[in-house]
């Protein structure tokens, strides 16, 4: 009992020194890191492992290196953008379709690793959902990268509880990332772009800057300073741009993270596999 108390206090201890030094250094790990999972696997008999494995790319100064990235986290950030004005928009699109605006800006809705992919396909049930295009920041080591996402989502479910459509959906990701580094001084130059395929026709359906949206820095104290632990492995979605003659299902979505200072692009494209629903 007396063992058990004292690691408690001590978890409790390590947990707030550890969100402290988040918020001073918020591209770091935490050196009581290790410390303060073996305190979390003594007392509570649980510990925050890797869930999922992804072969990825790091594309750093013109290179590419194959790793195996281990998953602990995923996390969608909602309604991220800096213009006020273009929230609402992106708002009045969704509440056209039910949904309920936000209580507070932004918001980390939680997602099992298990829907992280880089497939080139996936199911989803019924015809109510679409992609969108979002930036992916992702914490490997000590380290942060960028990657392209979709924010697959069953809009549909998302009229009554947006926690539970955003797990009800694969959410697919681009093999290749960048090092945050080479892009942070220019940031806002970077532009997200998507297509909706339908009937064989391909049509532009997302295309802004990020200037928009809020920055990486921004996303990331926010989300330690509402009580997220910003663990390495952590990949997070982290925003997206309003879609261009509103939000529709497509047969396959296609998307991009374009750097025009430095001539590249992130890519990816997926189909989407329609399974009946049977009443």
């Amino acid at each position: 009992m007396l063992i058990g108390s004292y690691i408690k206090v001590l978890y409790f201890v390590c947990r707030i020194s550890n969100v402290s030094y988040q918020r001073k250094f918020i591209f770091r790990n935490y050196k009581n890191e290790l410390f303060l999972q073996w305190i979390k696997t003594y007392y509570f008999g649980c510990m925050m492992v890797a869930l999922k494995t992804l072969s990825l790319k790091i594309i750093r100064k013109g290179k590419s290196e194959g790793n195996n990235v281990s998953i602990s986290q995923a996390v969608i950030a909602g309604w991220t953008g800096r213009d006020l004005g273009k929230v609402k928009e992106h708002i009045k699109e969704l509440q056209k379709l039910g949904i309920k605006p936000p209580t507070m800006m932004p918001l980390f809705y939680r997602v099992g690793v298990s829907r992280l992919t880089i497939a080139d396909k996936i199911e989803v049930t019924g015809t109510d959902s679409s992609g969108e295009a979002e930036f992916v920041i992702l914490q490997i080591k000590d380290e942060l990268f960028v990657g392209v996402g979709s924010d697959h989502t069953d809009r549909k479910v998302e009229s009554f509880g947006i926690t539970a459509s955003k797990q009800l959906c694969d959410k697919p990701l681009s093999r290749n990332i960048w090092s945050f580094d080479e892009v942070v001084g220019h940031w806002d130059n970077l532009i997200l772009r998507s297509w909706i395929i339908r009937n064989n026709d391909r049509q532009l359906y997302q295309e802004g800057s990020l200037d928009n949206i809020s920055r990486p820095e921004q996303l990331l104290e926010r989300f330690v300073n509402s009580g997220g632990v910003l663990l390495g492995g952590t990949v997070m979605f982290g925003g997206t741009v309003p879609a261009i003659g509103g939000i529709q299902p497509a047969e396959r979505f296609e998307f991009e993270l374009e750097d025009p200072i430095l001539n590249r692009r992130l890519e990816h494209a997926y189909d989407i596999s329609t399974l009946p629903i049977v009443e």
